[in-house]
Protein backbone atom coordinates (compact mmCIF):
# COMPACT_ATOMS: atom_id res chain seq x y z
CA UNK A 1 0.00 0.00 0.00
CA UNK A 2 3.18 2.56 0.96
CA UNK A 3 4.66 1.59 -2.26
CA UNK A 4 1.32 2.29 -4.06
CA UNK A 5 0.71 5.81 -2.26
CA UNK A 6 4.49 6.73 -3.07
CA UNK A 7 3.62 6.36 -6.89
CA UNK A 8 0.67 7.92 -6.97
CA UNK A 9 2.47 10.80 -4.65
CA UNK A 10 5.29 10.84 -7.48
CA UNK A 11 2.63 10.80 -10.46
CA UNK A 12 1.01 13.79 -9.19
CA UNK A 13 3.81 15.35 -8.11
CA UNK A 14 5.69 15.36 -11.48
CA UNK A 15 2.56 17.27 -13.00
CA UNK A 16 3.73 20.24 -10.63
CA UNK A 17 4.19 22.90 -13.28
CA UNK A 18 1.05 22.36 -15.11
CA UNK A 19 -0.99 22.36 -11.71
CA UNK A 20 0.84 25.77 -10.98
CA UNK A 21 -0.43 27.29 -14.41
CA UNK A 22 -3.47 26.14 -13.39
CA UNK A 23 -3.39 27.94 -9.71
CA UNK A 24 -2.30 31.29 -12.35
CA UNK A 25 -5.22 30.61 -14.59
CA UNK A 26 -7.42 30.33 -12.22
CA UNK A 27 -6.42 33.70 -10.31
CA UNK A 28 -6.91 35.49 -13.47
CA UNK A 29 -10.20 33.49 -14.67
CA UNK A 30 -11.27 34.83 -11.09
CA UNK A 31 -10.30 38.19 -11.57
CA UNK A 32 -12.34 38.16 -15.12
CA UNK A 33 -15.14 36.96 -13.09
CA UNK A 34 -15.61 40.49 -11.40
CA UNK A 35 -16.65 41.69 -15.20
CA UNK A 36 -20.29 41.54 -14.81
CA UNK A 37 -20.52 43.01 -11.46
CA UNK A 38 -18.27 45.90 -12.47
CA UNK A 39 -20.22 46.52 -15.75
CA UNK A 40 -23.44 46.68 -14.03
CA UNK A 41 -22.10 48.94 -11.52
CA UNK A 42 -20.61 51.46 -14.34
CA UNK A 43 -24.07 51.25 -15.97
CA UNK A 44 -26.14 52.17 -13.31
CA UNK A 45 -24.06 54.39 -11.56
CA UNK A 46 -22.47 56.22 -14.13
CA UNK A 47 -24.25 56.08 -18.16
CA UNK A 48 -27.79 55.97 -16.72
CA UNK A 49 -27.46 59.11 -14.91
CA UNK A 50 -25.70 60.77 -17.08
CA UNK A 51 -27.26 58.98 -20.46
CA UNK A 52 -23.93 59.04 -22.62
CA UNK A 53 -24.26 56.55 -25.67
CA UNK A 54 -20.43 56.79 -26.13
CA UNK A 55 -19.57 55.41 -22.61
CA UNK A 56 -22.38 52.47 -22.49
CA UNK A 57 -20.41 51.92 -25.80
CA UNK A 58 -17.18 51.19 -24.55
CA UNK A 59 -18.18 49.54 -21.24
CA UNK A 60 -20.07 46.99 -23.69
CA UNK A 61 -16.88 46.94 -26.15
CA UNK A 62 -14.32 46.51 -22.80
CA UNK A 63 -16.94 43.45 -21.09
CA UNK A 64 -16.72 41.30 -24.56
CA UNK A 65 -13.21 42.32 -24.91
CA UNK A 66 -13.00 40.69 -20.96
CA UNK A 67 -14.90 37.94 -21.58
CA UNK A 68 -13.24 36.76 -24.35
CA UNK A 69 -9.97 36.78 -22.38
CA UNK A 70 -12.24 34.87 -19.98
CA UNK A 71 -13.19 32.08 -22.01
CA UNK A 72 -9.69 31.29 -23.39
CA UNK A 73 -8.63 31.03 -20.44
CA UNK A 74 -11.00 28.70 -19.21
CA UNK A 75 -10.28 26.47 -21.67
CA UNK A 76 -6.79 26.40 -21.86
CA UNK A 77 -7.31 25.47 -18.02
CA UNK A 78 -9.31 22.74 -18.79
CA UNK A 79 -7.21 21.28 -21.37
CA UNK A 80 -4.02 20.96 -18.69
CA UNK A 81 -6.15 19.63 -16.37
CA UNK A 82 -7.63 17.20 -18.93
CA UNK A 83 -3.90 16.33 -19.92
CA UNK A 84 -2.65 16.31 -16.62
CA UNK A 85 -5.32 13.25 -16.28
CA UNK A 86 -3.78 11.88 -19.04
CA UNK A 87 0.05 12.28 -18.12
CA UNK A 88 -1.01 10.22 -14.69
CA UNK A 89 -2.70 7.38 -16.59
CA UNK A 90 0.70 6.86 -18.81
CA UNK A 91 2.41 7.36 -15.56
CA UNK A 92 0.71 4.98 -13.68
CA UNK A 93 -1.43 2.98 -16.63
CA UNK A 94 1.45 -0.17 -16.94
CA UNK A 95 2.01 -0.32 -13.31
CA UNK A 96 -1.72 -0.90 -13.05
CA UNK A 97 -1.78 -3.79 -15.58
CA UNK A 98 1.01 -5.44 -14.48
CA UNK A 99 -0.49 -5.49 -10.50
CA UNK A 100 -4.15 -6.59 -12.76
CA UNK A 101 -1.70 -9.35 -14.86
CA UNK A 102 0.21 -10.79 -11.27
CA UNK A 103 -2.61 -10.67 -9.19
CA UNK A 104 -4.12 -14.06 -10.09
CA UNK A 105 -0.60 -15.40 -9.40
CA UNK A 106 -0.61 -14.33 -5.98
CA UNK A 107 -4.31 -15.54 -5.19
CA UNK A 108 -5.40 -11.60 -4.69
CA UNK A 109 -8.62 -11.60 -7.07
CA UNK A 110 -10.95 -12.42 -4.34
CA UNK A 111 -13.01 -9.43 -6.39
CA UNK A 112 -13.26 -7.72 -9.59
CA UNK A 113 -9.69 -8.34 -11.01
CA UNK A 114 -10.56 -4.92 -13.16
CA UNK A 115 -10.90 -2.59 -10.22
CA UNK A 116 -7.29 -1.24 -10.35
CA UNK A 117 -8.00 -0.38 -14.14
CA UNK A 118 -11.56 1.12 -13.32
CA UNK A 119 -9.61 3.48 -10.47
CA UNK A 120 -7.24 4.69 -12.61
CA UNK A 121 -10.13 5.80 -15.38
CA UNK A 122 -12.25 7.49 -12.13
CA UNK A 123 -8.99 9.49 -11.26
CA UNK A 124 -8.35 10.64 -15.01
CA UNK A 125 -11.91 11.23 -15.62
CA UNK A 126 -11.96 13.29 -12.36
CA UNK A 127 -9.10 15.29 -12.98
CA UNK A 128 -10.19 16.29 -16.63
CA UNK A 129 -13.43 17.22 -15.58
CA UNK A 130 -15.05 20.59 -13.05
CA UNK A 131 -14.10 19.31 -10.26
CA UNK A 132 -10.05 20.86 -9.87
CA UNK A 133 -11.63 23.65 -11.16
CA UNK A 134 -13.87 24.29 -8.41
CA UNK A 135 -11.28 23.67 -5.98
CA UNK A 136 -8.63 26.04 -7.28
CA UNK A 137 -11.58 28.59 -7.45
CA UNK A 138 -12.34 28.19 -4.07
CA UNK A 139 -9.10 30.45 -2.12
CA UNK A 140 -10.88 33.44 -4.33
CA UNK A 141 -14.02 33.37 -1.92
CA UNK A 142 -12.56 35.19 0.40
CA UNK A 143 -11.50 38.10 -1.71
CA UNK A 144 -14.93 38.12 -3.14
CA UNK A 145 -16.67 38.88 0.26
CA UNK A 146 -13.84 41.39 0.71
CA UNK A 147 -15.13 43.17 -2.33
CA UNK A 148 -19.14 42.49 -0.75
CA UNK A 149 -17.21 44.09 2.06
CA UNK A 150 -16.60 47.20 0.48
CA UNK A 151 -19.89 47.88 -1.61
CA UNK A 152 -20.96 47.51 2.07
CA UNK A 153 -20.61 46.10 5.47
CA UNK A 154 -24.15 44.63 5.21
CA UNK A 155 -23.88 43.00 1.88
CA UNK A 156 -20.25 41.71 2.85
CA UNK A 157 -21.99 40.41 6.50
CA UNK A 158 -24.62 38.08 4.28
CA UNK A 159 -21.56 37.38 1.74
CA UNK A 160 -19.84 35.70 4.64
CA UNK A 161 -22.59 33.87 6.28
CA UNK A 162 -23.55 32.44 2.68
CA UNK A 163 -19.52 31.08 2.59
CA UNK A 164 -19.95 29.64 6.11
CA UNK A 165 -23.59 27.84 5.65
CA UNK A 166 -21.70 26.00 2.47
CA UNK A 167 -18.77 25.39 4.48
CA UNK A 168 -20.94 23.34 6.50
CA UNK A 169 -22.48 21.67 3.92
CA UNK A 170 -19.53 21.02 2.39
CA UNK A 171 -18.20 18.90 5.53
CA UNK A 172 -21.64 17.61 6.08
CA UNK A 173 -21.29 16.30 2.67
CA UNK A 174 -17.97 15.18 2.97
CA UNK A 175 -18.93 12.86 6.11
CA UNK A 176 -21.79 11.79 5.14
CA UNK A 177 -20.57 10.58 1.46
CA UNK A 178 -17.47 9.17 2.46
CA UNK A 179 -18.73 5.63 4.26
CA UNK A 180 -21.41 4.85 2.10
CA UNK A 181 -18.88 5.90 -1.08
CA UNK A 182 -16.28 2.91 0.28
CA UNK A 183 -19.48 0.49 0.83
CA UNK A 184 -20.13 1.09 -2.78
CA UNK A 185 -16.89 0.14 -3.62
CA UNK A 186 -17.04 -3.33 -1.69
CA UNK A 187 -20.19 -4.34 -2.92
CA UNK A 188 -19.46 -3.26 -6.70
CA UNK A 189 -16.00 -5.88 -6.48
CA UNK A 190 -18.38 -8.77 -4.92
CA UNK A 191 -20.64 -7.96 -7.70
CA UNK A 192 -17.87 -7.82 -10.83
CA UNK A 193 -16.35 -10.62 -8.89
CA UNK A 194 -18.96 -12.80 -9.35
CA UNK A 195 -19.70 -11.83 -12.68
CA UNK A 196 -16.00 -12.76 -13.82
CA UNK A 197 -16.01 -16.14 -11.69
CA UNK A 198 -19.34 -16.99 -13.83
CA UNK A 199 -17.81 -16.03 -17.33
CA UNK A 200 -14.69 -18.37 -16.40
CA UNK A 201 -16.43 -21.35 -14.57
CA UNK A 202 -19.54 -21.19 -17.19
CA UNK A 203 -19.09 -24.93 -18.26
CA UNK A 204 -18.70 -26.07 -14.89
CA UNK A 205 -22.07 -24.13 -14.12
CA UNK A 206 -24.00 -25.65 -16.93
CA UNK A 207 -22.84 -29.01 -15.96
CA UNK A 208 -23.97 -29.04 -12.42
CA UNK A 209 -27.55 -27.31 -13.02
CA UNK A 210 -25.80 -24.40 -11.03
CA UNK A 211 -26.59 -21.63 -13.11
CA UNK A 212 -29.93 -20.41 -11.63
CA UNK A 213 -28.43 -20.21 -8.08
CA UNK A 214 -25.45 -18.69 -9.29
CA UNK A 215 -27.42 -15.72 -10.77
CA UNK A 216 -29.30 -15.81 -8.10
CA UNK A 217 -26.12 -15.13 -5.57
CA UNK A 218 -24.74 -12.61 -8.27
CA UNK A 219 -28.46 -10.60 -8.41
CA UNK A 220 -28.60 -10.39 -4.42
CA UNK A 221 -25.21 -8.68 -5.08
CA UNK A 222 -26.20 -6.21 -7.82
CA UNK A 223 -28.94 -5.21 -5.46
CA UNK A 224 -26.71 -4.84 -2.44
CA UNK A 225 -24.62 -2.41 -5.59
CA UNK A 226 -27.28 -0.39 -6.66
CA UNK A 227 -28.50 0.09 -3.47
CA UNK A 228 -25.76 1.68 -2.29
CA UNK A 229 -24.58 3.47 -5.08
CA UNK A 230 -28.10 4.92 -4.65
CA UNK A 231 -27.53 6.11 -0.99
CA UNK A 232 -24.29 7.66 -2.42
CA UNK A 233 -26.21 9.60 -5.13
CA UNK A 234 -29.10 10.41 -2.78
CA UNK A 235 -26.66 11.81 -0.11
CA UNK A 236 -24.58 14.04 -2.88
CA UNK A 237 -27.63 15.17 -4.53
CA UNK A 238 -29.53 16.32 -1.26
CA UNK A 239 -26.63 18.21 -0.18
CA UNK A 240 -25.94 19.60 -3.77
CA UNK A 241 -29.43 20.66 -4.70
CA UNK A 242 -30.04 22.37 -1.19
CA UNK A 243 -26.67 24.41 -1.81
CA UNK A 244 -27.81 25.46 -4.75
CA UNK A 245 -31.09 26.58 -3.60
CA UNK A 246 -29.64 28.48 -0.68
CA UNK A 247 -27.16 30.10 -3.06
CA UNK A 248 -30.17 31.20 -5.24
CA UNK A 249 -32.22 32.68 -2.36
CA UNK A 250 -29.11 34.22 -1.10
CA UNK A 251 -28.55 36.18 -4.09
CA UNK A 252 -32.39 37.24 -4.06
CA UNK A 253 -32.26 38.16 -0.85
CA UNK A 254 -28.88 40.36 -1.36
CA UNK A 255 -30.79 41.89 -4.44
CA UNK A 256 -33.57 42.86 -1.22
CA UNK A 257 -30.94 44.15 0.90
CA UNK A 258 -29.02 46.12 -2.03
CA UNK A 259 -32.98 47.80 -2.45
CA UNK A 260 -32.85 48.75 0.93
CA UNK A 261 -29.80 50.24 0.85
CA UNK A 262 -30.71 52.54 -2.14
CA UNK A 263 -33.97 53.29 -0.65
CA UNK A 264 -32.01 54.48 2.26
CA UNK A 265 -29.51 56.19 0.62
CA UNK A 266 -26.79 54.14 1.87
CA UNK A 267 -25.28 52.54 -1.19
CA UNK A 268 -25.78 53.66 -4.94
CA UNK A 269 -28.43 52.08 -7.23
CA UNK A 270 -25.79 49.49 -8.96
CA UNK A 271 -24.73 47.98 -5.95
CA UNK A 272 -28.42 46.68 -5.77
CA UNK A 273 -27.16 44.40 -8.93
CA UNK A 274 -23.75 44.11 -8.77
CA UNK A 275 -24.04 42.98 -5.11
CA UNK A 276 -26.23 40.22 -6.23
CA UNK A 277 -23.79 38.92 -9.19
CA UNK A 278 -20.25 39.02 -7.35
CA UNK A 279 -22.21 36.89 -4.32
CA UNK A 280 -23.70 34.72 -6.56
CA UNK A 281 -19.93 34.19 -7.98
CA UNK A 282 -18.19 34.14 -4.48
CA UNK A 283 -20.53 31.24 -3.52
CA UNK A 284 -20.76 29.08 -7.08
CA UNK A 285 -17.15 27.25 -6.33
CA UNK A 286 -18.41 26.07 -3.24
CA UNK A 287 -21.12 24.83 -4.60
CA UNK A 288 -19.63 23.39 -7.33
CA UNK A 289 -17.63 21.52 -4.95
CA UNK A 290 -20.17 20.00 -3.01
CA UNK A 291 -21.85 19.02 -6.56
CA UNK A 292 -18.02 17.58 -7.21
CA UNK A 293 -17.82 15.95 -3.92
CA UNK A 294 -18.48 12.01 -4.71
CA UNK A 295 -15.83 12.38 -7.53
CA UNK A 296 -13.37 13.92 -5.21
CA UNK A 297 -14.04 10.97 -2.78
Amino acid sequence: MRRSLNEITSAIASCRTAFIGVAVMSGLVNILYLTGSFFMLEVYDRVIPSRSVPTLVGLVILALVLYGFQGILETIRSRILARVGAALDEALSARVFDIVVRAPLKGATPGDGLLPLRDLDQLRAFLGGTGPSAFFDLPWMPIYVFICFLFHPLIGVAALVGAAVLAVLALTTDRSTRGPSQTATAHGMRRNGLAEAGRRNAEVLAAMGMQTRFAERWGSANRDYMQSQMNVSDVASGFGAGSKVFRMALQSGVLALGAWLVINNLASAGVIIASSILVARALAPAELAIANWKGFV
